[in-house]
């Protein structure tokens, strides 16, 4: 009995040890299926991380960057080209929109611009005129009148041109020479001709209304 009862618990004992192996293997197993799954997840957000970085690194502005007549971008010394351009289309129109907001009804139409084209193909202002009537007056005190308003709107911008400088230089003598005339008048023409004319508003009130 005592043998018997021996090998039965030897018998046991080597089934409990087997049993116990195949449970700590189990469990081995277990943990190996766990962290090879997390190191899938791991691996899968890591290669989520990168295709979202790849997304955000790109750089949409690029398609909206000024390009040439070429259809690449302008280089560093177009783009300063350009940048001159546009500051010299501004001063030339403001200088003609000057001109004509003083010369009123002795304009003969809008400002004429020449036009050059820069690099990014579009045509900037580089000069430009507006066309005034420099005709006498119909008598001396409107020539007077005229005269000063040619003047005013010839030096009208902050920066008058020579040509503008010549134009009211005309002006002025156009003037000199009218009003010579009203002085050689005699009292009682220049009271007759005083009473059918305004008074003659002078250049600075001209220049302030430019």
């Amino acid at each position: 009995m005592v043998a018997v009862n021996s090998s039965v618990a030897s018998t046991l004992v080597r089934a409990a040890a087997q049993t116990g192996t195949a449970v700590q293997q189990s469990g081995n197993n277990t943990q190996q299926q766990s962290d090879n799954q997390t190191t899938r997840q791991t691996g899968q957000n890591a290669s989520s991380s990168t295709s979202t970085s790849t997304s955000n690194g790109s750089n949409p502005g690029n398609a909206s960057a000024p390009r040439g007549t070429d259809g690449k971008p302008l280089t560093l010394q177009q783009q300063q080209q350009v940048d001159k351009l546009v500051k010299i289309d501004k001063d030339t129109r403001t200088h003609e929109q000057a001109h004509l907001a003083a010369a009123g009804g002795l304009a003969v139409g809008g400002p004429n611009y020449n036009l050059t084209t820069g690099p990014d193909g579009k045509q900037y202002a580089n000069g430009g005129d507006v066309q005034i009537d420099v005709s006498e007056g119909r008598t001396p005190e409107e020539t007077v009148r005229k005269a000063r308003i040619i003047q005013a709107a010839a030096l009208a911008p902050v920066d008058p041109s020579a040509q503008d400088l010549s134009v009211a230089a005309q002006a002025s003598a156009m003037e000199a020479k009218a009003q010579a005339q009203i002085a050689q008048r005699s009292p009682q023409s220049a009271q007759v001709a005083g009473a059918y004319q305004p008074e003659l508003p002078s250049v600075s009130s001209f220049s302030a209304v430019a």
